[in-house]
């Protein structure tokens, strides 16, 4: 019999070492003061790779650090999830990368899937259904995204908010239940309110070579990323509610009976709008994005890890996680850690 259910075992997270805090935002835009981008934002730092650090070093670099914090024998890993929307190459995939440098065995699963800040929730879903139809019993599940390499030095609306980091989670086979039911959002005719224009195969097509013509004084090429802020702002509030809603029905619960709510942490300003939305208790919306940033796929993740270090987050806790943006996708559910 297939195996019903799956946990989290443990979450790490890495942050590469060069900061970029507000103060050095604020030389390159002085209409910006450093406690103007703080108190729109909520972010004080961001930690950026350097020329030659790729998405493959900084999220193996996080599982090594859960390998150790946690004494895991990379042997007991049966699957490997690699997220990231910036692979090192075309081809291979991170993964298979990956397996190699953490020395996991060669009988393995291991694939890459490229999804942005709703990709740690697509991952845990990948993971527990690689668990409950009995094909592995542990699985590990990476993120990592380099941004920085692909905004522009002079668009301010994303480089006060985007960060580099790196997260490992290993899910594994549970006797009780720990992640819960699922719910989704795809709509790909929002796609280009989140897109870098100039990329893989569709690089040289008409609207794509034409992208950066409206760059502004962004000095934004179609090789780097367009955002429509306000546009992803509008799809947040429209969807997430009600997505939010929908897991919990599916999971039989209310939101009273959750101790916690861990949302993307796309912006302050969004998650202060989303939470008087959807009248998520103050006591009960986490926010960890001050030291970090916007992170995409590991804004999720690294909470955990921080909340789980710091004791805000204990073990037995129910938490309704949900990201989303680029896609346009979002997705939901429930653990119990």
């Amino acid at each position: 019999m297939p195996a019903k259910y799956s946990r989290i075992h443990s979450v790490a997270h890495y942050f590469p070492s060069q900061e970029l805090n507000n103060d050095a935002l604020a030389t390159l835009f002085p209409e910006w003061p450093a406690d103007k981008i703080l108190a729109k934002t909520g972010i004080r730092v961001r930690y950026v790779c350097r020329e030659e650090e790729t998405a493959l070093d900084l999220g193996v670099e996080a599982a090594r650090r859960l390998f150790a914090a946690q004494n895991i024998e990379p042997h007991s890993v049966d699957a490997l999830l690699f997220c990231t929307e910036l692979p090192d190459y075309v081809l291979p995939p991170n993964a298979c990368l990956a397996q190699n440098l953490l020395g996991l065995r060669t009988d393995i699963l291991a694939t890459d899937y490229t999804l942005g800040c709703s990709g740690y929730v697509y991952g845990l879903s990948l993971a527990h259904g690689l668990i409950t139809s009995g094909q592995a019993k542990r699985v590990l599940l990476i993120t990592a995204e380099t941004y920085s390499k692909v905004l522009a030095p002079q668009d301010k609306s994303v480089r006060t908010l985007f960060g580099d980091a790196a997260s490992a989670t290993l899910v594994e086979l549970a006797d009780q239940p720990g992640i819960g039911a699922f719910s989704w959002y795809s709509n790909g005719a929002g796609a280009r309110s989140l897109i870098v224009p100039q990329s893989g195969s569709a690089r040289n097509k008409a609207e794509n070579r034409a992208a950066s013509q409206n760059a502004g004084d962004s000095g934004r090429t179609a090789a780097d990323l367009f955002m429509d802020g306000p546009r992803i702002f509008q799809f947040t509030l429209d969807i997430v509610p009600s997505l939010l809603s929908a897991c919990l029905e599916k999971n039989a619960l209310t939101l009273d009976a959750v101790d916690a709510v861990l949302l993307h942490q796309a912006n302050k300003f969004m998650l202060d709008h989303l939470a008087h939305k959807c009248r998520i208790p103050a006591e009960k919306m986490i926010l960890d994005m001050e030291y970090g940033g916007n992170t995409v796929s590991n804004t999720i993740p690294v909470a955990l890890s921080r909340k789980i270090s710091q004791g805000v987050l204990q073990p037995g806790q129910t938490i309704l996680l949900a990201g989303f943006g680029v896609g346009l996708s979002a997705a939901a559910t429930v653990v119990k850690l």
